[in-house]
Order: structure tokens, then C-alpha cells, then sequence
């Protein structure tokens, strides 16, 4: 059984298996790139890590839900926050929201929904300071997601601050997670804790703009712009234009300076994967295979600047299989590791344009 079949099987027919198997099958239905990179994690982390990305994928659900209002997107997040604090109240939350979910949500999120107890009762299987990470990382999310749902993002965001805040809400935030179970996982890690734990939140932004970059065009489609209007303005574009037919220099322009921030936070990601020990090759891993296939995808879309869809700037299973190897091959040596990482970057900076990331407003 896998990940494909989870979406057709009856939720009921996955709830006796092992915790591993059940959540393998849930992973990989909801996130083919996770299900890939967390089973290179040790033992030791790889059920909380599987269990964390279950978690952020029923918030995201609400997140998307077309059918929810703003009401009831908070509604349902702020009941999601409290089920996973407490463990309690997870059968109140699934009969209510899968009703709700419309068929625009895949059959995987259907299915994880109306699981949710299973999935909170894993959860409050851990140690109690895995538990608080994975708690906290809902909390920050699910707060977050309801606050930016009352923007009006037809237009874009309006100035490039107001992305880093929502990325540092559904990505940088996932990123403080796994620094703390890292550094529950390991003394030797818990050194590098504050380094690593203001180094997660640029490295969670530096995937999250990159599925921004590469969804604009499905984005557009639902009328929905993640651009901050800001840098489009100096480029003299006005992202308040911006269709799916879009065919213009400055907007490219304004693109460009977007792939050359992503690049400098996924810098980041490496100085990151550099402080987790050299004999943690998991880790290593789970942490390289992500910042590498976002720095690909990046040069697809810098290679491609007049794409209009989703699929013409995603990378190849060659190209993810190459990624693979290579880590496997030089995943100990710190200089191998940063000699790939910067060959691979060089194309996608600008160098007329340097990025200061703010500090995170906790308005």
C-alpha cells in the first residue's frame, strides 16, 4: 500500500496499521518531496518529524479550504491549536471541518482530516519537549494563517516585510520546530541552538518562496498574488495588472530580484546544514536534499523567466536523482558540500541588488 492508494482507501481501513506505515501513507499522499526526505532522518526523529508535517498539512488544509469563510477558517484553527496542545477534542474537530471540505481539497487531505485522531494520538505519544515543539509550531501557524487571511491578496502583498512575516508564519516556524528537535535529539546539536534556530526561520523562507515563484501562474488562476507589490514597483511593474497572460519585462525584472532572495536565504540553509555533525548524515540530508531541489527549481525559473505554468520550471526526476547522489556521495565533507552548493547558486544572484531581511514584526 502507498501513498496513492491512501486517497482511495476508507480512512478506517488505514487506522490499525503500525504508526510508520500509517504515516508513511499519509505523508505521501499529501506530500510526495516530505515523504522522500524525511525517512533519511534517524529514528529518533523521523516519527515526530513525519507526525509535524501531518499537523502543518491540516492547518494548510484549512488554509486552502474555498469553502470556509474567514470565520471559520479561525474558528477551525484556533479548535486545531487547542486539540493539539491538549489531545483532546480531535473526533469534535474531525466530524466537523470533513463535512465542510469541498472537492477541491485532494482526496489525501479528505482522508488526513477525518483521521485526525489517529494523527493527535501520535502526537501525545512523544516526549513532552517534542510535543511543545510540534504544539507551538501549530500554534504560530494556525495564528498566523487566520491573521493573513483577512488580507485582500489579489494585488500581492504590499510591501516585501509583509512576505517575510508570512513566510516566517508557514514556513519559518516549521523551521524553529526542527531546530528544536534537532536539538532534543542530540547534545552535541543543543550546542548550536541559537544559531540554528535564527538560521531555521531564513531557511524555511527560502523554500517557501520558492513554491511561491514557481505556483504564481496556478496562483494567478485562483486570483491570488504572494508578490510583494513593493519590489514590482521599482521594476515598474504593477502587480495590481498581473494575469495569467502577464507577458512582461519589468515583471521579469521584479522576478529576478525575488530569485536572487530566495538564493540568499537558502545560503542560509547550508550555513544551517554545516553545524548539524558530519557523522549525522540523516539529517544532513533531510536538510541538503530540500535546500538543493528549491536552488534547482530557482534556476529553472531564472532559465525560464517567461514560464507560464507550474510545469514548465519543475525539476526532472534526473535532476532530483542527481541531487541524491551527490549528496550521498560528499554528505561528510563540509568543503564538497559548499564547493556543489555555490556552483549551483552562482547563476541566481544579482549582483546590483542586496537583500537585509527584517526583523519578524510581532504585530
Amino acid at each position: 500500500m502507498n501513498g496513492i492508494q491512501a486517497s482511495t482507501d476508507t480512512p478506517e481501513s488505514l487506522l490499525n496499521l503500525p504508526v510508520q506505515e500509517f504515516q508513511d501513507i499519509l505523508l505521501e499522499g499529501v506530500s510526495r518531496t516530505f515523504a522522500l526526505t524525511i525517512p533519511q532522518l534517524p529514528d529518533g526523529l523521523y516519527a515526530p518529524v513525519a507526525n509535524a508535517y501531518l499537523l502543518c498539512r491540516i492547518v494548510d488544509t484549512i488554509e486552502d479550504e474555498v469553502s470556509l469563510s474567514v470565520e471559520q477558517k479561525k474558528y477551525f484553527c484556533d479548535l486545531f491549536i487547542e486539540v493539539t496542545k491538549t489531545g483532546q477534542q480531535a473526533e469534535r474537530f474531525a466530524k466537523e471541518l470533513a463535512p465542510l471540505l469541498s472537492e477541491q481539497s485532494k482526496d489525501s487531505e479528505h482522508c488526513l482530516v477525518q483521521l485526525t485522531p489517529r494523527v493527535i494520538e501520535i502526537t501525545h505519544s512523544f516526549e513532552p519537549e517534542q510535543i511543545e515543539a510540534l504544539s507551538n509550531c501549530v500554534t504560530v501557524m494556525g495564528q498566523g494563517m487566520a491573521r493573513f487571511q483577512t488580507f485582500d491578496l489579489h494585488s500581492g502583498f504590499k510591501t516585501l516585510p509583509e512576505l517575510d512575516n508570512y513566510c516566517y508564519y508557514v514556513a519559518g516556524c516549521v523551521g524553529e520546530m526542527l531546530a528544536s528537535l534537532f536539538c532534543h535529539y542530540s547534545g552535541e546539536i543543543n550546542q548550536h541552538r541559537d544559531e540554528l534556530l535564527k538560521l531555521s526561520v531564513s531557511f524555511g523562507q527560502g523554500l517557501q518562496m520558492t513554491n511561491i515563484l514557481k505556483d504564481i501562474w496556478d496562483d494567478a488562476k485562483r486570483g491570488v498574488c504572494w508578490l510583494p507589490q513593493d519590489i514590482f514597483t521599482e521594476t515598474g511593474f504593477d502587480l495590481a495588472t498581473l494575469t495569467p497572460e502577464t507577458n512582461d519585462e519589468n515583471f521579469r525584472k521584479g522576478l529576478e530580484h525575488l530569485i536572487s532572495i530566495a538564493q540568499q536565504h537558502l545560503d542560509n540553509a547550508l550555513k544551517y546544514t554545516l553545524l548539524i555533525p558530519s557523522h549525522e548524515t540523516g539529517i544532513r540530508k533531510f536538510c541538503l536534499w530540500a535546500a538543493e531541489m528549491s536552488i534547482l527549481t530557482l534556476r529553472r525559473i531564472k532559465q525560464n523567466l517567461d514560464f507560464n505554468d507550474t510545469s514548465q520550471v519543475k525539476i526532472s526526476r534526473n535532476n532530483v536523482k542527481a541531487v541524491i547522489v551527490t549528496t550521498r556521495l560528499t554528505v561528510r565533507s563540509d568543503f564538497m558540500l559548499s564547493l556543489i552548493f555555490n556552483y549551483l547558486s552562482r547563476p541566481l544572484k544579482t549582483p546590483d541588488w542586496q537583500y537585509t531581511p527584517v526583523k519578524l514584526s510581532e504585530s
